[in-house]
């Protein structure tokens, strides 16, 4: 009964933000090279989100947890600069509450040629006329495949620290409602079970279909609960001050 009554005088909710998810689902969203979406005031989104999509009553407080990872300055000298002074920005201006980083992996993928359908699910390409494979006496080999090797950087450990903080949130009481802003399908056990203890708001930050595993009944468990997907007004409505004392938003953004 204490609870409920401080529910009603003030809710406190959190916010989990997978940074990576976020950040190529507002490149996509925006333009890669459009300015006016990058320097992202987090607090400030999130508390638009809220007042606009939600139905949780009384006045609200947030904890915003921001999963990411460091660019390596090796192969992205700018990047890595650009990052650290928005990363400081978010700290200077209050927009974050905690910064939770994974990291970056390198490593050399072998995988076969292909392209996406309209759903983003790899189509693979098979030997045909004018290309064709032969076997050694000369014979086409329709069913063959193109394979290709190709080194890649994957950004490891958002969804994990994005499903840590959450659970751990929830279970310890620390939050009374919860967001989570990302379109990760491997998030659907910790939503799942966030659900059957607090609302949550499922924010899908990218241009695609959400995570049908990610969907639910607005009622399930303690109901309250609501999906949306990030539009680039509220991306570009909801930046931070140009300036943080010796902080600027780099000019491209």
């Amino acid at each position: 009964m204490i609870r409920q009554f401080a529910i009603l005088i003030r809710m406190i909710v959190g916010i989990y933000i997978d940074g990576f998810n976020l950040y190529y689902g507002a490149r996509a969203i925006c333009g890669r090279s459009t300015p006016g979406w990058r320097w992202l005031d987090l607090r400030g989104l999130a508390e638009r989100l809220i007042l606009s999509h939600s139905r949780w009553s009384g006045s609200t407080e947030t904890r915003v947890v921001y999963c990411t990872a460091r660019i390596s300055g090796s192969g992205n000298t700018s990047g890595q600069q650009d990052q650290d002074v928005y990363l400081r920005a978010l700290r200077a201006a209050g927009s974050v509450d905690e910064i939770a980083f994974g990291n970056y992996v390198s490593r050399v993928s072998t995988s076969p040629l292909a392209t996406a359908d309209s759903r983003g699910r790899p189509v693979i390409h098979r030997p045909s006329w004018p290309i064709m494979v032969q076997d050694g006496a000369g014979a086409p080999q329709a069913d063959a495949r193109f394979m290709a090797s190709v080194a890649r950087r994957e950004e490891k450990g958002s969804d994990v620290n994005v499903a840590s903080h959450l659970l751990i949130d929830v279970l310890e009481t620390r939050v009374d409602a919860v967001i989570v802003v990302s379109n990760d399908s491997d998030l659907e056990f910790p939503v799942r079970e966030a659900r059957k203890r607090v609302p949550v708001g499922l924010v899908n930050p990218t241009a695609g279909f959400p995570a049908g595993r990610l969907n639910g009944d607005p009622a399930e468990g303690v109901g309250g609960h609501w999906w949306h997907r990030l539009s680039r007004d509220e991306l570009c409505q909801s930046q931070l001050p140009a300036s943080l004392g010796r902080l600027s938003k780099p000019d491209e953004w």
